[in-house]
């Protein structure tokens, strides 16, 4: 017992976050939260909870977002009262549209205090709105006289958090927002611990099952995960995967799948298609989702149904009817794929002209050797150099820049654990939530690295996510930004076409000259600048002993 109901009620219900399976929480200072972050260091003193401090609550909240979408458990963020509660929203908003768990446990004035202009005094209740699938305005603690702490939230929060009840899809997971006022004293000492507990597993959903017979390609988005492949195997269909979605592997892959949709031979034939995850790369399967004649079945996991045609069904999860393949409707598609696949590796070196007795002949071979090596990196040499240094033991994560585009049309398949922020698709909290990731798998013992792939206007966006407590582990990670000068994804977009080039460069490249070198070294990264592909390969595949930024400079 202490003399602070906030602290005791802070001490509560971070204890029954820990015993029902809450493993991180991310941590933004503030006078209004101070219980919180006491109640917290204590559980991490004693070794029951990972607490991650950043100063920027913006940062904060698309850290924990990366930390979730690593473990799949609900991380919970805390910060202070006013306008800190505000800088949650964007990574809140892209957790519900991912079906990501966040916890988000805001303080706040006591109710005599709001809507007469006490300071740091806002409308905090509801602030999140559609975006989180439970919410509670708790209320203020007071001293032991019966009245109820915040330890009975802890329970519904958590529910709603994993997808058990709430708002939303059944069974998809998403953010839910704990509002906690307090009035003075607020803090006292604390020094406690809790047994760490776990959440009860969630019952697999059963099946929808398909019928075979119709004309079926497997769509994967972004987080569709293994599932998608899955059911690509077991069905003998297509299977269409961004390079975001975690599915992009196996033996029925389709190369260039934007073209084939296109086809009116293979993609016009199309009479269902099974949808895991949420795309987003590419309008061809927007078209082929909207299309009216086309059975849509979507397997999703976060924020809204997908019905771009009106008419599609969604299911929990989707298993195969037994019975033969289509032979010939997967023939057309993988002969089509094999012709359409890119191929980014070096020539082989020349043999023969290089042990040639013709002077001539050697010496042309020798050159050619030195024209690959010297090679400039393009965008497509960029994307394929990062992909082909990332194993399974390693975690891609991709920005929402041009890049990743580039590399949904040119990269094959690798079963590699990737991940990118593609609930709403925005350039924000990238680095954040690359750092999460790194820091949830290397805490659970993954012995890679993390690489981050991004634009330059995407890296400046999140700068302030480079700085990293120095009491905190350093993750072994990458920043692999490919640097233009400006917004270049404009350039396939209409305002290309309608714009004037002087207003096109204000308003939308927005170029700029900042020395991402002096950026590293302010916030204590490690860098290097890579201009040729074998440069570049070296940086990627030496050993990370730092946080680390590689630039790639590219021809806007």
């Amino acid at each position: 017992m202490t003399d602070s109901p906030a602290s005791e009620a802070a001490a509560e219900l971070l204890t029954g976050l820990v015993g029902r399976g809450v493993r991180d929480l991310v941590l933004s200072p503030g006078s209004r939260s101070q219980a919180l972050a006491l109640a917290a260091i204590a559980l991490a003193r004693s070794g029951a909870l990972r607490v991650h401090v950043r100063i920027d609550e913006r940062v904060a909240g698309f850290t924990a977002l990366g930390i979730a979408r690593e473990t799949g458990l609900p991380v919970a963020v805390v910060c202070t009262s006013g306008t800190a509660v505000g800088n949650l929203l964007p990574a809140t908003m892209e957790a519900f549209h991912s079906g990501v768990p966040l916890v988000l446990l805001t303080a706040d004035r006591p109710p005599e205090l709001r809507a007469i202009g006490a300071n740091q005094a806002t409308v905090q209740p509801g602030i999140f709105g559609p975006f989180v699938r439970f919410a509670a305005d708790a209320e203020v603690p007071a001293a032991p006289d019966g009245t109820p702490s915040w330890a009975h939230l802890a329970d519904p929060a958590l529910a709603a958090a994993r997808g058990v009840a709430g708002a939303g899809l059944p069974g998809v997971a998403g953010p839910v927002h704990l509002n906690l006022p307090a009035r003075e004293p607020l803090s006292a000492a604390a020094d406690f611990s809790a047994p760490s507990g776990s959440a009860p597993a969630l019952p697999a959903p059963a099946p929808t099952v398909l019928e075979r017979g119709p004309r079926t390609v497997v769509i994967a988005g972004a987080d569709a995960g293994p599932d998608a492949e899955g059911l690509s195997h077991d069905g003998g269909w297509p299977l269409i995967a961004e390079v975001v979605s975690g599915a992009r592997y196996g033996r029925l892959l389709v190369h260039g799948y934007r073209a084939l949709l296109r086809d009116e031979s293979l993609g016009g034939r199309i009479e269902r298609a099974v949808v895991f995850g949420h795309p987003t790369l590419s309008r061809e399967v927007a078209a082929l989702l909207a299309r009216t004649d086309v059975d849509v079945v979507a397997v999703r996991r976060g924020g809204e149904e997908l019905n771009l045609n009106g008419r599609t069904r969604a299911v929990a999860a989707a298993a195969v009817a037994e019975g033969p393949a289509d032979r010939l409707w997967l023939g057309a598609w993988m002969n089509a794929s094999a012709a359409a696949a890119v191929d980014l590796s070096a020539p082989a070196p020349d043999q023969d002209g290089l042990y040639s007795d013709d002077r001539a002949a050697r010496l042309g071979a020798v050159r050619a050797e030195l024209d690959a090596v010297r090679r400039r990196v393009d965008r497509e040499l960029l994307a394929d150099a990062v992909w082909r240094a990332t194993w399974p033991h390693d975690r891609l994560v991709f920005g929402s820049s041009r890049l990743v585009r580039v590399a949904d049309q040119v990269l094959g398949g690798k079963k590699v654990p990737v991940h990118a922020n593609r609930g709403l698709a925005g350039i924000d909290g990238t680095i954040a939530t690359a750092i999460g990731i790194a820091t949830a798998s290397q805490a659970e013992g993954a012995p890679g690295v993390t690489r981050v792939l991004l634009g330059d206007l995407a890296f400046l966006h999140d700068v302030g996510a480079l700085l990293l407590p120095p009491d905190e582990p350093r993750p072994r990670i990458q920043v692999v930004v490919g640097n233009d000068g400006g917004g270049s994804i404009f350039d396939g977009l209409e305002v290309a076409a309608t714009a004037p080039k002087a207003d096109l460069d204000r308003a939308f490249y927005t170029p700029h000259a900042a020395d991402l070198r002096e950026i590293a070294a302010a916030y204590g990264w490690d860098f290097a600048r890579a201009t040729t592909r074998s440069a570049l390969d070296q940086a990627l595949t030496s050993p990370v002993t730092a946080p680390q930024i590689i630039e790639v400079p590219l021809e806007r």
